[in-house]
Parts: C-alpha cells; sequence; structure tokens
C-alpha cells in the first residue's frame, strides 16, 4: 500500500472516511468533490457502535464525542401520545446524535490533516474504467487519470455505472420523507422518539447543545415524488398530513418554516462494486432507505474495509474481491431490514396496530433485552477486528 495513488470520487462521508483511512496506511489520496466546497447543509444521522468503532480506528473517538451527543433511549410511541415501549440504547461503544455537517467538517479536517489532497469544482461527466485504473473526465473537459479509484459518489454514482452493474431500475417505495431542523427552547432527553401513525411516521432527536431539534417525517403515498434532498415543499403540507398526531408533534411542526422532501425509492444492491482499477462503496454499491439510521454507518464500515483490503491484497483486483465478498451479504442483509422497519411504523389496520402495539408493550416489560437483542449482528459487528 505505502506509495499507492488513489483517487477518490466524492467527498461525503464514505469518500472522507476512506481517504482517511488510506492516508494512514500511507496512500497518497486525492479526493475529487463536484461542489464549491467540503460542507454539508440540512440535518442531523446517527452513529451506531458499528460506526463509532470505525472512527475510533480513524483516530476520531474523542471528536466523535465532542461533536455528537449520547443517545441513552429509543421510545416507541402511539401517534396520540401513548407510550409503546423504551429501548435502552446506552450500551457498547456507544450511539451518538450528531449534524451532518460536523461530521464531515470532522472528517475533512482530519484528512486535510493526513496530506489528503481535496480537488473542487470537479463534476465528472464520463469514467473509462481500464485494467490499470481509470480515466475521468470533467464537465469542464478536463481529464484525470487515476491509478486506483473509489467511487463515493452517491446513488447516481457514475462509477457505478461505468463497472457496468447491470442491476433493475430503482422502484419508489411509496413513501415520501420531510427533513428538518427546528429550534426548541428547552433541551430534551438525549433519546430518538418515533411517532408511529397509520400510513405515517415521525422520528425526532436533539443535535448540538440540544437546542435543535432532528425530525425525519415519512408519509406513504400513491403519488411518485422526485428522488431528490433538496426539493423544497410547503411546511402546510406537512403539518396537515401529521395534523391528527399528538400536541407535541403539532407544536414541534408549527415551528417549520422551511422543509425539504424527497421521494423513497427501493434500490438494488449492486451485483458489481468493481472492475480493473475502479471500486465503489457506501450508497454507490447499496443505497438503503433510512428506517435503520444506517447509510452512515454503513459507508464508514466500506471505508475500513477496502483500506484494509488494499493494504493486505498485492494488486487492487484481488483487494476490490475480497472487499465485496465481505460487505455485500451484510449490506443486503441490513437493506432488507431497513424496508421493513417502515412496515411496522405504519400499520393503518387499529385491531392489527392494537395487537401490535400490546406486544411491544407486554414484551418490554418482561424481557426489555429481547427487542434491542435482534439487532446484535448489525450494531456488535466490528470491522476494524476482521481482516479480509
Amino acid at each position: 500500500m505505502i506509495g499507492r495513488k488513489c483517487t477518490v470520487l466524492g467527498a461525503g462521508i464514505g469518500g472522507l472516511a476512506v481517504a482517511i483511512a488510506l492516508a494512514r496506511r500511507g496512500a497518497q489520496v486525492t479526493v475529487l468533490e463536484q461542489a464549491a466546497g467540503i460542507r454539508e447543509v440540512g440535518a442531523g444521522l446517527q452513529i451506531s457502535p458499528n460506526g463509532a468503532v470505525v472512527l475510533d480506528a480513524l483516530g476520531l473517538g474523542d471528536e466523535l464525542e465532542r461533536i455528537g451527543r449520547r443517545a441513552r433511549a429509543v421510545q416507541l410511541v402511539d401517534y396520540r401520545g401513548a407510550g409503546v415501549t423504551r429501548l435502552n440504547m446506552d450500551r457498547g461503544r456507544g450511539y451518538h446524535f450528531v449534524h451532518r455537517a460536523d461530521l464531515i467538517n470532522m472528517l475533512a479536517q482530519a484528512a486535510r490533516a493526513l496530506g489528503v489532497r481535496m480537488r473542487l469544482l470537479q463534476q465528472v461527466s464520463t469514467v473509462e474504467i481500464g485494467a490499470d485504473g481509470a480515466c475521468l473526465t470533467t464537465l469542464q473537459g478536463a481529464h484525470h487519470r487515476c491509478e486506483t479509484l473509489i467511487g463515493a459518489d452517491g446513488i447516481h454514482s457514475v462509477v457505478r455505472q461505468a463497472i457496468g452493474d447491470g442491476a433493475p431500475a430503482p422502484a419508489f417505495t411509496g413513501h415520501v420523507a420531510w427533513r428538518m431542523t427546528v429550534p426548541v427552547p428547552e433541551a430534551p432527553a438525549d433519546e430518538v422518539t418515533v411517532h408511529m401513525g397509520p400510513g405515517r411516521h415521525l422520528v425526532r432527536y436533539p443535535l448540538r447543545d440540544g437546542h435543535l431539534m432532528n425530525i425525519v417525517a415519512v408519509e406513504e403515498r400513491d403519488d411518485w415524488t422526485e428522488e431528490s434532498w433538496s426539493q423544497v415543499d410547503d411546511p402546510a403540507r406537512l403539518r396537515a398530513a401529521f395534523a391528527g398526531f399528538c400536541p407535541t408533534v403539532r407544536g414541534l411542526l408549527d415551528r417549520v418554516d422551511r422543509v425539504h422532501l424527497w421521494g423513497l425509492f427501493r434500490h438494488p444492491v449492486a451485483d458489481r462494486w468493481h472492475k480493473g482499477g475502479a471500486v465503489i462503496l457506501g450508497d454507490a454499491a447499496h443505497p438503503t432507505l433510512p428506517f435503520l439510521a444506517q447509510g452512515a454507518n454503513m459507508a464508514l464500515e466500506d471505508a475500513w474495509v477496502l483500506a484494509d483490503a488494499l493494504a493486505r491484497h498485492d494488486d487492487a483486483p484481488r483487494a476490490f474481491a475480497a472487499y465485496q465478498a465481505a460487505r455485500r451479504d451484510r449490506c443486503a442483509r441490513i437493506v432488507a431490514a431497513a424496508s421493513r422497519n417502515a412496515r411496522n411504523y405504519h400499520l393503518r389496520f387499529p385491531p392489527l396496530r392494537f395487537a401490535a402495539h400490546s406486544t411491544l408493550r407486554l414484551t418490554g416489560r418482561v424481557a426489555p433485552g429481547h427487542l434491542l437483542s435482534r439487532f446484535d449482528w448489525l450494531y456488535d459487528h466490528d470491522v476494524t477486528a476482521r481482516a479480509v
């Protein structure tokens, strides 16, 4: 690995994390980003223990504690405000609420400190992949020769297209989501609260000093909505969708003056993650729905495993094959589990909803650890302790 030249396309969470992991192993890394600056606006995210161990291994564990808030519990609540069950999250490496902008800034600073080069305004239009690397062409007509190309360029990845995945087109799930942050006068408890209602649910948790609330609200719809994070919607439509929810939810939504809406699409996990001198990670390889809060954590896991594979194998194709073999089945399982969660939150038939919530209440009382133990395979997984 010492001296290997790697080009990372995309300065999101996965791209910056893999740049750090590679640079720490002696690689010469350049990150190409289409935006004018490496920054992220908007909402929060959750770093679960499987993601936190990667940040620890990258030397950023203390910084995560500084920029994030430790989650203590998940509260599942009926849409009218009645408690269903409480899951204790204060275990292991811990769960953290982090503002996306703060996480991106932390990763970018760490990458620069390791000598990673950042090149901005590099919007790539075409990728040509060969056995000895790849050639990128930007919209401005510039060409970049890459010895090793890592596509961390998101759900519309040009690197995935160049690899020739051949997977089916994404399909609209019948769900749309609003995302927003709103100021709150008093810092709430460090908990995730999920308000579950017929055909819709809302998730909220505090960020930064606790006076900022992150909110994601999801509604079932028959009509298609654009798959974009930047579509602005009228807050009145959001408030109308959740008018039947409890006063706490309605009070929060009354504070919203700007909101983004996006359609949720189910993407197949890529069949091929690499070709010649190019490979993909994160959303480029396995976009997931937000119902397990694992998008950022999967990207962090990918970054570590890919860098480790490149350090352990003599040539890139063997390293890429080992990386895909180590990651694909786990990522497919996470994507499937996230898809199932949406159905559990949106039960419409009142007797079925009553029965399901009653079962959750009873299980929470007599076996409180059982509900979370079903996800030990997810949260207790430590990619930094495994060789590929």
